[in-house]
């Protein structure tokens, strides 16, 4: 059985866990295609973005980063630079591959402002859908906790998602972010767990 409640301190008492595959920073035109060509061959993959923080009062910076995962590898790609590439645009709005995230309204609405012809399609928010199913934490952190048994590091959370070179720190964060949302909704749908969403 898998937990649908958890303390803090239990999520603190469980070991790290990461991403473990190959990690491919896309910022050309070659590895886009390459990219989408592979992501296209999945029935669903994980899904986040990062944002440069603003510490100030009215300073809004522009989704930064958008992180596509399969089991094996973890596309990320530096929108701050490629903007959002209308083949990227293409798989977030085919509605035959599931785009698995939490919290996805906010990073919609981020891709949104820098392509407004964007209409996604085929995303499962962890968070909305697993309310519906009793889960009473929510969140990457508490979900992979509960269902994966592994705590996931958020400190690089608030880094420069816009600095000129992405750390190995950063790349494994939002790597593990992405693989993570996928794999809690790979093990919960396997486990039955979703079902009563599906058959409605």
């Amino acid at each position: 059985m898998i937990q649908k409640s958890i303390t803090k301190e239990e999520v603190n008492g469980l070991p790290l866990g990461q991403f473990d595959g190959e990690i491919v920073l896309v910022d050309t035109l070659a590895l886009i295609e390459e990219a989408v060509e592979d992501l296209s061959t999945y029935d669903y993959i994980g899904f986040d973005t990062e944002t440069k923080p603003a510490f100030k009062k009215g300073v809004h910076h522009h989704v930064a980063l958008l992180q596509l995962a399969t089991p094996n590898v973890a596309y990320l790609f530096r929108l701050n630079e490629i903007s959002l590439p209308s083949p990227v645009q293409q798989i977030m709005e085919d509605s035959n591959i599931l785009k698995v995230g939490a919290a996805v309204l906010d990073d919609l609405r981020a891709l949104k402002k820098l392509s407004p012809s964007f209409k996604p399609a085929g995303f499962f928010d962890l968070n909305d859908e697993l309310k519906k199913v009793g889960f009473e934490n929510i969140g990457v952190r508490n979900l992979a906790a509960m269902v994966l048994h592994f705590r996931v590091s958020k400190s690089e959370q608030v880094s420069n998602w816009e600095a000129p070179e992405l750390t190995d720190k950063q790349q494994l964060y939002a790597a593990t972010d992405a693989w993570v949302c996928l794999e809690i909704y790979k093990k919960l749908q396997f486990g039955g767990y979703l079902d009563e969403l599906f058959n409605r």
